[in-house]
């Protein structure tokens, strides 16, 4: 039990974000491009998992590890990219991310913690331990587009 707290506070410690510019990028543009790419590479993994839990596809726990690890790897990605004057150009983020940052940088906080959850559960191969983690993850997803995202 103690692993998990350490875990989790890593993964938030982490996972901090901050809207100045970060040296990574040389325009907006490019972490524009960066973030709306690691939000792709969530939603292969998201959607791998989720049609192994609804049974669209057989379940392969090996295969659900893997995806659960990458997103948690990913899952910690796209928020560095959201500094100040990434909100113009080629985005789907909507004004709120700037003006409520303090509920976004929450969200994006529990969104990563719930995917290194998520990793810990698919060790497991228990699907309803995997389940329950999946939805918790998933249900971020859903709640941050709700309010941050056109």
């Amino acid at each position: 039990m103690k692993l998990k707290k350490v875990l989790a506070g890593i993964a938030l410690a982490t996972c901090a974000l901050s809207v100045s510019a970060n040296s990574a990028f040389k325009e907006p543009s490019d972490a524009i491009e960066y973030r709306q790419a690691a939000f792709s590479m969530i939603s292969v993994q998201i959607g791998d998992m989720g049609a192994m839990l609804k049974g669209k596809v057989p379940f392969d726990a090996e295969q659900f590890k893997m995806r659960a690890n990458n997103a948690a790897a990913l899952s910690k990605m796209p928020w560095e990219a959201f500094y100040e004057g990434t909100d113009k150009g080629d985005t789907a983020a909507l004004a709120a991310v700037w003006a409520e940052n303090a509920t976004f940088v929450e969200k994006a906080n529990a969104f990563a913690a719930n995917a290194d959850k998520l990793a810990l559960a698919a060790q497991s191969g228990d699907k309803a331990v995997i389940g329950k983690a999946f939805g918790a993850w998933a249900k971020g997803c859903k709640d941050c587009h709700k309010q941050f995202k056109d």
